[in-house]
């Protein structure tokens, strides 16, 4: 085996780069995350450092929205991430709609995730929110014939942590499960 053992490292990148909404008693706050992970086939997680301005309002109204971000947004996406909601109103960073469970929705999102809290998970200097997904809204030119969620026309941007770039979705390679019969 050729492999080096670098120790206790968190490698498991890329991950989705998403906006988080919540929605303030001024409006929507926007968080950038990228920590965000998939515990089943009806809960996601996002992963905030705990002085994040967004969590104390992802814990009293126990909503919010987790946007995925492509090519066209990332330059909002970056600003967001780069300065806290104390200091700055990030309330028009985007064009917004409610979901139906009062959580902000980014309108060029072209996928939106409304969530409920479910649990809360904490560790050193996070906290790592369990959500419930209660809708999923796409763009519907990011829909294929059968009306499927296609990532092709997505494209979200991927984010990679231990040289904090972005990275643009490859080319898909192969079904999953059915390699053998392609």
């Amino acid at each position: 085996m050729a492999k080096k053992n670098l120790g206790s490292k968190l490698a498991l990148y890329p991950t989705p780069v998403t906006v988080v909404g919540a929605m303030t008693d001024k409006g929507p706050n926007w968080l950038l995350v990228a920590h965000v992970g998939i515990i089943g086939h009806d809960r996601v997680t996002i992963s905030c450092a705990k002085q994040h301005y967004t969590n104390q309002w992802i814990r009293k109204n126990g909503t919010c929205s987790v946007n995925l971000i492509d090519k066209k947004l990332l330059r909002a996406a970056d600003h967001v991430g780069s300065v806290s909601g104390t200091k700055e109103d990030k309330s028009c960073a985007f064009a917004w709609c409610a979901a139906e469970n009062g959580a902000p929705l980014v309108d060029e999102s072209p996928l939106s995730l409304a969530c409920s809290v479910v649990d809360v998970y904490e560790t050193d200097g996070f906290e790592t929110f369990v959500l419930a997904i209660d809708g999923t809204y796409v763009d519907e030119a990011c829909l294929d014939e059968k009306g499927k969620i296609d990532y092709g026309r997505v494209a979200p941007v991927l984010f990679e942590f231990p040289t904090y770039s972005y990275w643009s979705l490859g080319e898909r390679v192969g079904g999953c499960l059915r390699l053998d019969r392609e």
